[in-house]
């Protein structure tokens, strides 16, 4: 049974209606979203769950202002994200989210310090200002003595914490996490789940997409989909 979570105050993701349809040809449609409705509040941390096929990753993309709706509409803090131009949008994918992604997404020959950095190139920060906050966002993620280090010189979990403070070191309004931990073993991707944790506490809005249960327990509210709808949405018990 759906539990709609509600919260005071304006949600800086605001979803109604959405749908994302697929036309295959020869009569085949696929509907990726089918009518999702979902509204995710400032400092909520929430794990969006499904089987494979249950429309997570297409929900994911357009969270993420990667994809747009078939039909329906997707406000972000409050702007109509289909009335944004490809500059606004790019804007948001990298000021106002900031992505992790299961498969790190480094560059091979750069130090944590440039690849931490490189958000801050593309929003044109001058030299000293871009090292001084990735070197912070470093330190926050406890890479602070790993900042000459290349990916291969790093271990996995390292290297996830590089590509969490690469998402951070814009201060941006959510954390959009996709499968974090799925390429890391169960120890280390425990460790990077409590990052996130202490990364809650210190104020910051976190989604989870996963079919883990074990990576979702540690968000405070459960989003489940099945077959393009969400099936339930629900506090979790250890939530606020």
């Amino acid at each position: 049974m759906m539990q709609p979570y509600r919260s005071n105050g304006a949600p800086i993701i605001d979803i109604g209606r959405v749908e994302k349809i697929y036309d295959l040809g020869k009569e085949n449609v696929v509907r990726a979203l089918d009518g999702v409705d979902l509204k995710i509040y400032e400092n909520e941390f929430v794990a969006i769950m499904g089987p494979s096929g249950s429309g997570k990753s297409t929900l994911m993309n357009m969270l993420g202002c990667l994809d747009t709706p078939t039909s329906g509409q997707y406000l972000f803090e409050g702007e109509d994200v289909a009335l944004m131009n490809d500059n606004e949008l790019a804007f948001i994918r990298n000021q106002r989210i900031g992505f992790v992604f299961q498969s790190f997404n480094l560059l091979a020959r750069a130090t944590t310090l440039r690849n931490v950095e490189l958000p801050l190139i593309y929003a044109g920060l001058p030299k000293w200002e871009r090292e001084e906050k990735a070197r912070m966002a470093c330190e926050r993620v406890g890479l602070g003595h790993r900042l000459t280090h290349k990916p291969n010189e790093l271990s996995g979990g390292q290297r996830q914490r590089v590509a969490v403070a690469r998402a951070l070191v814009n201060d941006p309004s959510i954390l959009l996490a996709d499968e974090p931990t799925g390429n890391l073993d169960s120890k280390t991707g425990t460790e990077i789940m409590e990052l996130f944790d202490e990364l809650h506490e210190q104020g910051n809005t976190i989604i989870v997409v996963t079919h883990e249960e074990h990576v979702a327990i540690h968000a405070h509210r459960f989003v489940r989909l099945m077959d393009g709808r969400i099936e339930s949405d629900q506090l979790n018990g250890h939530g606020d």
